[in-house]
């Protein structure tokens, strides 16, 4: 193990007894604050330090078989004990490294889901339709809750623009990967020559912001219009002022939001989206300067770049960044990301790891 790392370890492995020392003492309680905030980093730390002993186990066990070689009626055992430590040994120092990666502080959020029809036309309004059942069905499968907030019908189907909320635990740990240019290759339903034609949409998650902690809004910066809703809803949509749409003065990012017949439940949306954008330009700008010393494989989730094609007469799936192929056209746009999913999580570790080792 990297010397460094064996230090930071034995550090986290004394922090970790003074913590259960405090959190022991008679009077652990007495400061609540204190006593949850030790608590969860007992949590956090309790997970490391115990494959850091583990491991350290492992190589007391190897110390004590080398010692035998030397005596002829142990060698052979001592051997197999050797051989399996090692492997025992290399798989919890690939364990540590991933315990000891930087955690994101949004993983375990909600997020806004934004699918945007671009270059195209109809068919491009049509394949934003169509990934946005695609998430919809992933989230399905894991469990999530998703809530339309915003949507932007066209005509002939599809979405001109659809925002969603989807609420479940790790939601963006797994989809935050997603933001980016989408590019599809195929004969729209409208061509008669069956010409296979190219369109694009843009998709954005982002994090749910904590509007306390997170974002500001100086009501100042704001302007609020509030009119009357169109499309479906029955004759009560059109009768009241109920949509409400924001303008964020001073970045000139607007947020409408008329799903809704409450026009305060459609603000207080509004304002949610608001913040999560907000917030997403804050993240992005961090890590345009963290860019400058060290470009992410996977964690820049530029809007311009074509992260992904979808080229369904190949019946096959490309995601750009991980130069990764599936030709499994239909699962995917059925919901069955997850070998996506798992293979862009498992590209950005590896260069968090990278970075890690650099480091120390």
């Amino acid at each position: 193990m990297n010397p460094s790392i064996a230090a930071k370890l034995a550090q986290l492995a004394e922090r970790l007894d003074e913590v259960n020392a405090i959190l022991g003492r008679a009077d652990a309680t007495d400061n609540l604050d204190q006593y949850r905030r030790l608590t969860r980093e007992r949590a956090e730390l309790e997970t490391v330090v115990e494959l850091y002993r583990r491991h350290g186990a492992v190589e007391q066990s190897l110390r004590e078989a080398d010692a035998l070689l030397s005596d002829p009626d142990m060698r052979e055992l001592a051997e197999i004990e050797l051989r399996e430590g090692r492997e025992r040994l290399a798989l919890l120092e690939v364990e540590l490294q991933q315990a000891l990666l930087p955690k994101d502080p949004n993983d375990e959020r909600n997020l806004f889901l934004e699918v945007r029809a671009g270059t195209g036309g109809d068919e491009s309004a049509l394949f934003a339709g169509d990934l946005f059942r695609m998430y919809a069905r992933y989230a399905e499968r894991n469990g999530w809750k998703v809530e339309v907030i915003s949507q932007n019908a066209a005509e002939l189907g599809g979405y001109k623009e659809v925002i969603a909320k989807v609420v479940g635990h790790g939601a963006y740990s797994k989809l935050k990967f997603e933001s980016g240019g989408h590019r599809v290759q195929r004969v729209p339903a409208t061509e008669t020559q069956g010409r296979i034609h190219t369109s694009a949409c843009t998709v954005a998650v982002l994090p749910e912001a904590d509007e306390v902690s997170d974002v500001v809004l100086n009501p100042a910066e704001l302007r609020i219009d509030t009119y009357r809703a169109s499309g479906a809803g029955g004759q009560h949509i059109n009768k009241t002022d109920s949509a409400v749409r924001i303008t964020h003065l001073p970045t000139g990012i607007v947020v409408e939001c008329q799903d809704d017949r409450s026009q305060h439940r459609n603000k207080a949306q509004a304002m949610s989206v608001l913040a999560a954008r907000l917030k997403d330009v804050q993240v992005r700008s961090q890590q345009a300067k963290q860019a400058a010393e060290r470009k992410s494989l996977v964690g820049s989730g530029d809007r311009s770049e074509r992260i992904r094609t979808y080229n369904f007469p190949q019946g096959r799936v490309t995601d750009h960044r991980i130069n990764l192929t599936l030709y499994k056209i239909d699962q995917i746009m059925d919901g069955d990301i997850a070998p996506l999913v798992s293979a862009l999580v498992a590209e950005h570790q590896a260069e968090q790891l990278a970075t890690l080792s650099e480091a120390a």
